[in-house]
């Protein structure tokens, strides 16, 4: 059955009665008095922020600077996506809903720049202010500021939603909303935050939130799932959808925030539409016949070996590499410290030493992209190579003693000789024997006589960055190595659906892990790594890791009114996180490999973030004529 959502009749009258409303108001209310609130102490609005310094872009800017402001509306643009859904509420983690849902239809007070490492710009709110210390944040709404069913976005919605969102919300949202003392208003369209410790990237993630309409979800639990899509103020609405299946986003051509600046050249196409699919392979088909025109790819070897349809050889798709600055981040196999077998950082390290990367990468991608040997790689985040030294070392050395091996001193992935590896293997050998583990017959066992047995957890369809064939031959050689030095691991492949079960109560041993990190790592590393995540359910913290040295290390990110600071504590937290052990890394792309239809078009302007949400579909245009 296809879901096509309309509006009672009261819902179509209420843009008259909000203009209605709002007339009254400009009668009876100055315009003085309603622009003269004494503004916070201290402080002055502006048109934008940054975590450090000033935005590039001044006020009065035209547009962003990757965005093509004389491009063409119209059209429509068909994209693919991996596994499923059965929910439109995306902000709570109960059910699966489209991952593109709130950037589509709903918006926040501020909109990012992918074109600088953290900076906001005036969305909903047409200026921002803050105090030098970042002890609190103030925003004031844009009075034409409309949600698509005409209603006025107002001071009440916003602190509604910030509420709800933090307090009922998907544990995205509630780890810094712990940090926030009160929400007020302290005159008209004013939203005025203050927070009760020191974060500088508080004020910026305030500005993040999505704003969602308060009537709406009035006598209606927030927490539940629900096959209603949400009003927002955004640039689309939800046309149609069938669960699991498709959704469709139709522009909407009243949007009120059109013809701003930061909006201008973006949201081009008049549809959107996702095609969800169980299988890789069948949305690669799909593609070549022209039921996609996207095609994201994620082998190297794919890239260069299977692009030789009749579409590409006729010049109706084209292939193209957009070049990114965004760090690394992390995929590979990460172990669930949270089981006894893998709490041992000798034990991980014995199973990384068995991983000849060396010869899974040349055998699959021809050593086309680099090994992920730090998790902030390609930036200048990342960790230097050797001892720890300086502001690093300074800030590592109160956790020295607790801290794995080579943190401080250094720390490089093992590296396979690509001919059975079996140098890495007598050396895995050594380190389980440490650890307890020893060959009895052909088998490890531990002093009690049991076995060195664990589940290797698969998703079908593959991940972001490694396909479902590559995770099958990737997992199959290194199950090889294993059972050489006598472990006795077991795969077991499941569906999407339970995929998510499993991970968000971390039912697991091993599993695929992929965690993209950006040029401003910030509250959200506290999710990833932070030892609440340990215990509760839903956060990106599937290794179980609880080191008080990454937590210090995040917070004195957070507190750092200095780059230079700032780039040590990442750079520290990056020693943390990769001399821990917790994950086998496997390689990270570069560039990102993009076929698309040749009517599709974006700008020659290309974003320090290259190929990010924000790129792909929001600056794209169909040419006139293209398909439809």
């Amino acid at each position: 059955m296809t879901y096509r959502p309309s509006g009672p009749p009261a819902a179509r009258v209420a843009p008259l009665i909000a203009a209605l409303c709002l007339a009254i108001l400009a009668a009876v209310i100055p315009q003085a008095a309603r622009s003269q609130d004494p503004p916070a102490a201290g402080a002055s609005p502006a048109h934008g922020i940054a975590m450090f310094g000033d935005p590039n872009l001044p006020a009065g800017f035209a547009h962003l600077p990757y965005a093509n402001p004389d491009a063409p509306k119209g059209g429509r643009i068909v994209m693919g996506e991996p596994g499923s859904f059965d929910s439109l509420n995306p902000f709570i983690l109960k059910g699966r809903a489209p991952f593109a849902l709130p950037r589509h239809v709903t918006e926040t007070l501020m909109i990012r720049s992918i074109d600088e490492p953290f900076t906001l710009y005036g969305l909903l709110a047409e200026s921002v202010t803050t105090d030098a210390a970042r002890s609190f944040v103030e925003f004031t709404l844009r009075p034409e500021a409309r949600f698509s069913d005409g209603s006025p976005v107002t001071v009440e919605d916003v602190i509604w939603s910030f509420r709800t969102l933090g307090t009922e919300g998907h544990p995205l949202y509630r780890g810094a909303w712990t940090k926030v003392a009160d929400i007020t208003s302290p005159g008209s369209n004013r939203v005025r935050i203050d927070f009760r410790e020191p974060d500088r990237e508080l004020a910026l993630l305030m500005g993040l939130r999505p704003v969602l309409k308060k009537a709406q979800w009035e006598g209606r639990s927030f927490a539940d799932s629900t096959l209603e899509a949400p009003i927002g103020s955004g640039p689309y609405v939800v046309d149609s959808f069938e669960p699991g299946r498709f959704i469709t986003f139709r522009r909407n051509p009243d949007w009120w925030g059109k013809d701003l600046p930061v909006n201008r050249g973006l949201q081009n196409l008049d549809e959107i539409r996702y095609e969800f699919f169980t299988d890789q392979n069948v949305m690669f088909e799909a593609f070549k016949a022209g039921a996609l025109d996207v095609w994201r790819e994620q082998s190297a070897q794919r890239w260069q070996t299977r692009f030789d349809f009749p579409a590409l050889a006729q010049g109706r798709v084209v292939q193209e590499e957009i070049p990114h600055r965004r760090p690394a981040g992390i995929t590979g196999l990460v172990f669930n410290t949270r089981q006894p077998i893998f709490a041992d950082w000798r034990v991980r390290e014995a199973l990384t030493l068995s991983f000849d990367h060396e010869f899974i990468a040349q055998t699959l991608t021809g050593n086309a992209d680099p090994r992920i040997g730090s998790w902030f790689a390609n930036s200048d985040l990342a960790m230097q190579p050797g001892p720890a030294s300086g502001r690093v070392a300074e800030l590592l050395a109160p956790f020295a003693a607790d801290l794995a091996p080579g943190t401080i001193e250094g720390y490089a992935l093992p590296v396979g000789d690509g001919r059975g590896n079996r140098a890495n293997l007598r050396r895995a050998m050594a380190l389980l024997e440490e650890a307890g583990w020893t060959m009895q017959g052909d088998r490890l066992r531990n002093a009690a006589g049991q076995p060195f047995r664990f589940e290797i957890l698969l998703q079908q369809g593959g991940g972001e960055v490694v396909t479902l064939s590559e995770t099958h031959q990737i997992t199959d050689i290194w199950i090889e190595a294993l059972r050489r030095i006598g472990a006795e691991p077991v795969v077991t492949m499941v569906d999407a659906p339970q995929f998510v079960a499993r991970t968000n109560s971390y039912d697991f041993d091993v599993t695929w892990y992929t965690r993209a990190l950006s040029l401003s790592p910030g509250n959200e590393q506290m999710l990833y790594w932070g030892a609440r995540g340990v215990d509760e359910p839903g956060t990106r913290n599937w290794m179980g890791m609880g080191s008080p040295a990454a937590e210090a290390m995040i917070r004195h990110m957070l507190e750092a009114t200095d780059p230079e600071e700032y780039r040590a504590a990442v750079q520290a937290l990056d020693r943390v996180l990769s001399a821990g052990r917790w994950v086998i890394p496997v390689w990270y792309q570069q560039v990102s490999r993009i076929a698309y239809a040749a009517d599709l078009h974006h700008p020659e302007a290309i974003p320090l973030y290259g190929d990010w949400p924000g790129f792909l579909p929001d600056v794209w245009w169909r040419a006139a004529g293209g398909t439809e």
